[in-house]
């Protein structure tokens, strides 16, 4: 048997609670979430709605309620009959499209005419719904289209393996390095590298995976130096990362930075500009930043 806790509010409030569901690094991944409109002809009506192999515990119960900012949400229980409990919980996670990117859930048709990328919705950080994971895919887009040339590339914080895939499209030839602090990820990355045609090794064309704070893995810094480094953090290890991250980079190369709150942006640019990057890109998406700087011959100070 299995179980789904409903949720039901406003579409404003539904979808800031999916995004505090991203941003919670401690999440329990047998909770699986999704949400979405509940009746067409209603479009502000949404149900976010967790779905469990077990009876939640009130740990479970408190957790979904803590992703609900304003006031304690009204928590729907229900025991389920033997079903496709996964699959139900992606049938309200809708495809997102950015460039020439389709990321879809398994049970979603294929996008025509472009790269689709399965991510299970299971699967928290980067499924693409975050605006920050959206607006690195319209970012990478922008810089492929400004002839940048990738032939080595590193994705820090890859969570599902998103980002480094797309630009593993962009650049098929390149040599691809991703890594996260989270050993989770590890098999999650392989999955999804299987269902999307993505080659796991270490040469042109394949994408290697490290589990590993920041920089601190041998491979990281033996792959180096990178044409694109790609961050999808937070911006307080981002700012603390700069020099770190200038060293991994070749001059001339490029970073490209997100999970920074644009009130924040400030200080992590000044972070970047001191390490020697120039800013080349910006895209804002809600309140967050997405920022594609360059790394210039000499650091300032």
């Amino acid at each position: 048997m299995s179980w789904k806790i409903s949720v039901r509010a406003s579409a404003e409030v539904v979808r800031a609670a999916l995004v505090a569901h991203e941003d919670a690094a401690d999440w329990d991944f047998s909770i699986v979430l999704g949400g979405g409109q509940i009746d067409p002809a209603a479009p502000d009506a949404w149900q976010l709605e967790a779905w469990l192999e077990r009876e939640p515990t009130a740990a479970d119960k408190a957790a979904i309620t803590a992703l609900f900012a304003d006031g304690t949400p009204d928590l729907i229980v229900e025991e389920l009959a033997d079903a496709d409990w996964v699959t139900l919980s992606q049938q309200n996670v809708e495809p997102i499209r950015e460039g020439p990117f389709y990321v879809r859930t398994p049970d979603h048709p294929p996008g025509p005419g472009l790269r689709n990328f399965i991510i299970p919705a299971s699967q928290a950080f980067g499924t693409g719904h975050h605006e920050t994971t959206s607006g690195c895919l319209a970012m990478l887009a922008h810089i492929k289209e400004q002839g940048l040339v990738v032939r080595n590339l590193a994705d820090i914080g890859t969570g599902t393996g998103l980002l480094a895939f797309a630009a593993l499209h962009l650049w098929p030839r390149a040599r691809a390095t991703a890594s996260d602090i989270d050993a989770a990820c590890g098999p999650v990355v392989a999955e999804n590298a299987a269902l999307n045609g993505i080659t796991l090794g270490d040469g042109p064309g394949k994408l290697a995976m490290v589990i590993a704070p920041g920089m601190e893995h041998p491979l990281l810094r033996a792959a180096a130096p990178y044409d694109l480094l790609i961050a999808n953090i937070l911006a307080g290890p981002l700012a603390e990362l700069a020099r770190d991250f200038a060293s991994a980079v070749a001059p001339g190369g490029s970073v490209l930075l997100a999970g920074l709150l644009s009130t924040q942006e400030p200080t992590v640019r000044a972070a970047y500009t001191r390490a020697g990057f120039s800013l080349r890109g910006r895209l804002q998406r809600g309140n967050w930043s997405i920022l594609w700087l360059r790394r210039r011959a000499q650091p300032r100070g």
